[in-house]
């Protein structure tokens, strides 16, 4: 029997400990991911591979997570963007988060939660 290629996601968050727990709870789900610290790195790494989603956390150094979605909407109109942040999107105070980005989890998000982010765009 061959082994199923594993679905791959690009985690962009600035909090190592953040982002080693989505990493984690990717893994559950047999989905592999792949970090960057920020966007400018994110842009960088999703030039080189393939990924079926993108999960960016929404406040961050050097390129917020709302200039990476617009970078990577771009570059990859059809790339499923989903944006994290312990605010709502209401008080991110952005209309174009809630335009452009294909979802949104608030911190702290629960496994159920990401695996409906999963079972919609993978």
């Amino acid at each position: 029997m061959r082994k199923k290629n594993k679905k791959k996601v690009l985690v962009v968050e600035d909090n190592p400990n953040m982002s080693g727990l989505l990493a984690d709870m990717l893994e559950v789900f047999d989905v592999e991911s792949v970090s960057a610290a920020d966007g400018i790195e994110a842009l960088g790494i999703i030039n080189e591979r393939e990924f079926g989603l993108v999960i960016s956390d929404l406040r961050m150094p050097k390129m917020s997570g709302t200039e990476l979605l617009l970078a990577v909407k771009e570059q990859f109109p059809k790339m499923p963007v989903v944006l994290i942040s312990g605010y709502t999107v209401e008080t991110a105070d952005d209309e174009t988060v809630s335009q452009r980005a294909d979802g949104f989890l608030s911190k702290p998000f629960k496994m159920n939660e990401l695996r409906e982010v999963l079972n919609k765009f993978m």
